[in-house]
């Protein structure tokens, strides 16, 4: 009998059958001879996810990843009252370039602890490199909390160098964070990888919403922003209680302890345990390569126009005096939307799997994504120095290219990061992961380079 699984896997399996050679065959069928009671009891028993725990608490993981930036860069009227000391627009260097110099905080340490977190990967403990992450984004959220009452208006500069040493910090966290989180989901069912990047959209959802409401109902920026900040600090608590959850349910023990199983140096038997090493890179690059520029290129066109020039779209109505066309235009059609957009193609792979791993239409649609970045251009950006030619002058056009932009970076994002893990052995699903996630990272650090020069030709 043939007992080579499918082609195509489903949402539901483990790994993607992978090209051995003779002797990993070998091997492979040495180990399985001298534990046959351990085989044949996991050919018997697979434990389900009772009330799917396991896919809420990847889904709250995932929220709490990207939950920390997302509210850092959506608090932009607390930001602008720290720097000026008014709610008013009053303009300062501060003020103009907080936003350029937040990217930049971010993007440079995200790079480096993603390649930290490659190095530690078989030296440190998925559990101690998810907890002191989560503690450090903690600790650096209760002191923005504390700050916010605090009267900075003497020392807007050091407020200023302090806040974007907690951004850099906190973005080195969340993706050492982030990138272990990847790492171990990979030893899971696909669904699981998909209910953690799913996550990771709705914690931008929930960003935008709270900013929504924080225009529609504060009264005093301080009295908003310390429920802004508290709701964060919060989810973060919640998202260790749930991670502390995770060992004590059957369906996570039984993969985690696959897992354990496959790494080098606990495999081995015999005398003493073998000295822990990074994960080697060359055959991982090798398989995934292509996934992995994928990953760059969907997520370097996003940060593109997202949000540096879609935060800058007006409505062409603006004049009217509507709150729509004013207040809400630039939070609903740009910020909101987009997320939810996300949100959905993320949510799609659950369902569809389209194209498939080794298939080249795959980078083919992500190329082609890349024409979203000259009609979003083209929508009615302002201010215009430079190009000031406007082709699509209606609210209907920035809106549909905005969902479109959303949908396609989730669909097309999710798909080659949950792939990744499954194309290779399983020992080297962790460390997978986490370059999927340095991929990642990579094209958020390119694409927040392009934008500034994109936003200044414009």
């Amino acid at each position: 009998m043939d007992r080579r699984a499918p082609a195509h896997p489903s949402l539901n399996s483990s790994y993607i059958p992978v090209a051995l050679d003779n002797s990993t065959s070998s091997e492979d069928e040495e180990n399985e001879d001298q534990t046959p009671s351990s085989v044949s009891l996991a050919l018997r028993y697979t434990p389900d996810d009772r009330y799917c725990l396991v896919y809420i608490i990847f889904f709250l993981m995932g929220i709490g990843s990207l939950l920390p930036w997302n509210f850092f860069i959506t608090a932009k009227s607390y930001w602008l009252y720290k720097m000026s000391n008014s709610t008013e627009e009053q303009r300062s260097d501060l003020s103009d370039y907080f936003e350029s110099y937040l990217t930049f905080a971010s993007t440079v340490p995200s790079v480096l602890c993603l390649i930290l977190n490659y190095i530690l990967v078989n030296r440190l403990s998925p559990h101690v490199r998810i907890l002191s992450s989560l503690f450090v984004i903690l600790l650096v959220f209760v002191a923005t909390t504390v700050l916010v009452k605090v009267d900075v208006s003497h020392c807007r500069v050091e407020f200023f160098a302090g806040t974007l040493a907690s951004v850099a910090v906190v973005s080195g966290a969340s993706n050492i964070f982030c990138g272990s989180v990847f790492g171990i989901s990979g030893h899971f069912p696909m669904r699981i990888s998909q209910a953690l990047i799913s996550g990771q959209a709705m914690g931008g959802t929930l960003s935008a919403v709270a900013s929504i409401a924080d225009l529609a109902l504060s009264e005093d920026v301080t009295d908003s922003a310390l429920a802004y900040f508290l709701t964060a600090d919060i989810f973060i608590l919640l998202c260790i209680f749930a991670y502390l959850l995770l060992p004590k349910l059957a369906f996570s023990r039984y993969y985690m302890m696959a897992a354990t199983s496959t790494i080098p140096g606990e495999r081995s038997g015999g005398g003493g345990a073998a000295s822990p090493q990074t994960p080697p890179l060359r055959p991982i690059l090798k398989k995934t390569w292509v996934l992995g520029l994928s990953v760059f290129c969907v997520f370097c066109v996003t940060i593109m126009v997202f949000p540096a020039v879609l935060s800058g779209m007006q409505s062409v109505n603006k004049d009217s005096g509507s709150p729509w066309t004013n207040t809400y235009f630039v939070p609903l059609a740009g910020f909101l939307l987009y997320n939810v957009a996300d949100f959905c193609g993320r949510q799609s792979t659950a369902w569809l799997q389209v194209p498939g791993p080794t298939s080249r239409l795959l980078p083919a649609l992500v190329v082609c994504r890349s024409v979203l970045v000259p009609l979003i251009i083209f929508c009615n950006y302002q201010p215009r120095d430079h190009l000031h030619t406007v082709l699509f002058t209606h609210d209907v056009y920035p809106i549909v290219f905005n969902c479109l932009l959303g949908f396609s970076n989730g669909y097309l994002g999710t798909l080659p990061m949950i792939y990744g893990p499954k194309i290779v052995p399983r020992e080297l699903a962790e460390a997978t992961g986490v370059v999927m996630s340095f991929f990642l990272t990579l094209g958020l650090a390119g694409g927040s380079a392009l934008s500034l020069i994109i936003v200044h030709t414009i």
